[in-house]
């Protein structure tokens, strides 16, 4: 149930690999359910209790955005067929390989890529199941025939609590998913708990860099083996000489105890990715995986779905579209951007995502998107969220009007979005769609709109 989602479909294709009968259904057809129809699942619009009937399944996976009250889930139960949660099936697929399970509030996908990349390359042959697509290999889970398997583990709802790795990735430890962490300090006990799930022998590769992080190993109940990364020689690992490449990518070097083992070259971009690849380096080390080999996978590294993608470019206009949803994450997007294209105006067009985020972290949002040179705001993506009185983008572009920002617009309705977008944009810009929601499908329509009204330079505009 839910198997339209990144995660669930995901989990689909690996039960299917592994030889399982697999069906399941969503409210709505979205982009991974090609993914799965593809596969030979049977797939449904809408949750019922016919399917039951229809398929008559042994166990019923179910997302966590599905309510416990579901109609179908209680038909389940009181027909006595076993249901469970997908971090529960996941982790029991997870918990009998080596696993390196890869969580934290930002940098999960890129990351666990990453790592994925990296041990295939090195003929690992990993199973993988990650909360997006990765670029390189089109899909979001595969299964493999070596003993590791690399997860994205998920802590929105604390589910990651089920799995038992034998090395863990934290990239950071951040307060979001408001509408099950009521502060910091819960989502602080819950990467606590997670620490203490270590199997033996097992060691905890931690960004260091991160304040979340720092607390984390500070006031952690129990100390557990780990090995910390960042910028420089403070850490067991480190990046030092940055080098940001004009149009995109990074390099810089890599620092093992102080010592450097050589230069990395990426053709993603950003400080993040840089601490996103430094993570990769110490699990592939972890693993006695060779340094060059670690350095020849990443550098034809393209990116996670969604993660700074670029889409296309015309007439003098770069399109790019991203997932961030966090003030932080858009924090990171518009820093890159800013690194890889020095001079050109930086356009958002960003889409709020949930109604309980946005009311915790509207004032973050609004000092975010004043960095950037333009900012259209769209409505906010509920996802599966009821609206909440006062809560509107209002919350955000109000603080961003009262801050000066002299280049925003905001829409009430989605599809008025484009005519904003078009009235703003000009030759040189490097416009993001930015936010979890349905802004990712405006890329491509944004392009052709682009080149067919065909921008020009705002001096020439002006002249005429």
């Amino acid at each position: 149930m839910g198997i339209g989602g990144a995660g669930m479909s995901g989990l689909a294709l690996l039960l299917k690999e592994l030889g399982f009968e697999v069906s399941g259904c969503d409210m709505s057809y979205g982009f991974y359910v090609d993914k799965v129809t593809n596969a030979e699942i049977d797939f449904n619009i809408g949750h019922s209790p016919d399917h039951l009937d229809k398929f008559k399944p042994d166990l019923v996976v179910y997302t966590g955005a599905i309510p416990e009250n579901n109609e179908e889930l209680c038909a389940a139960r009181s027909l006595g067929v076993k249901v469970a949660k997908r971090a529960q099936m996941l982790s029991a697929i997870f918990d009998v390989r080596y696993g390196i399970g890869v969580a934290g509030t930002h940098g999960k996908t890129t990351t666990s890529s990453m790592i994925s990349m990296v041990l295939g390359g090195a003929g690992l042959d990993p199973t993988v199941a990650i909360g997006g697509e990765l670029c390189d290999i089109g899909c979001n889970a595969k299964l493999g025939q070596g003993p590791h398997m690399v997860a994205e583990l998920d802590e929105s709802d604390g589910s990651f609590l089920h799995f038992h790795p034998t090395i863990s990735v934290i990239t950071n430890v951040d307060w979001d998913h408001v509408n099950y962490y009521p502060d910091f300090d819960s989502v602080l006990e819950s990467f606590s708990s997670f620490t203490g799930n270590l199997r033996e022998g097992g060691i905890t590769v931690l960004c260091g860099e991160d304040p979340g992080v720092r607390r984390l190993l500070r006031e952690s109940r129990k100390k557990f083996p780990n090995l910390t990364y960042g910028w420089g020689k403070k850490w067991d690992w480190g990046a030092a000489e940055v080098e940001y490449n004009h149009g995109g990518g990074v390099s810089f070097k890599v620092l093992k105890h102080g010592r450097s083992l050589g230069r990395i070259t990426l053709a993603v971009s950003g400080d993040h990715n840089v601490m996103n690849a430094l993570a990769a380096c110490v699990v592939a080390d972890l693993l006695s995986i060779p340094f060059q080999v670690t350095c020849d996978n990443l550098r034809y590294f393209s990116g996670a779905k969604r993660r700074l993608q670029f889409k296309g470019g015309t007439e003098g206009v770069d399109v790019y579209d991203d997932y961030g949803h966090h003030p932080r994450e858009v924090e990171a997007t518009i820093k890159a951007v800013g690194q890889s294209f020095p001079g050109r105006k930086i356009f958002i067009v960003f889409q709020p995502h949930r109604y309980t985020r946005t009311a915790a972290m509207a004032d973050d949002f609004a000092r975010v998107l004043a960095q950037a040179d333009k900012v259209v705001l769209l409505p906010i993506y509920a996802a599966d969220e009821p609206p909440i009185d006062g809560v509107t983008s209002a919350l955000i572009g109000d603080p961003l009007i009262k801050s000066g920002h002299t280049c925003f617009s905001m829409v009430e309705r989605r599809e008025d979005a484009l005519d904003s977008i078009l009235s703003l944009v000009d030759d040189g810009d490097v416009v993001l769609t930015v936010g979890a929601g349905d802004v990712s499908d405006m890329g491509d329509v944004l392009i052709k709109e682009i080149a067919r009204k065909e921008i020009l330079p705002r001096s020439v505009a002006l002249g005429a």
